[in-house]
């Protein structure tokens, strides 16, 4: 019993460490700027980091980056075509 339990515990850390790799090299993949308004992004900057969308399509292994006007403008977009349907 206890074995299993031992087995478990280690096949569920090493998918974690496999997750948590995949994750980071997506982050080597993060622009520099706005893909909608190519607005510089600069990656030191706190309230930069807080408050643009980052989005990942691990599958594809793309990366998009958003500020948040271009966030905006989107929503709303989306939003209405929502309300439409």
């Amino acid at each position: 019993m206890m074995v299993r339990k031992i087995k478990k515990t280690t096949l569920t850390k090493r998918q974690a460490e496999k997750d948590l790799r995949e994750k980071l090299n997506m982050f080597d993949k993060l622009p520099d700027e706005c893909v909608a308004c190519y607005a510089p992004f600069d990656k030191k900057d706190r309230d930069m980091v807080r408050s643009w969308h980052v989005i990942v399509r691990t599958k594809e292994g793309v990366v998009r980056l958003y500020c948040p006007t271009c966030w905006k403008s989107a929503m709303a977009v989306v939003k209405s075509i929502t309300e439409e349907e």
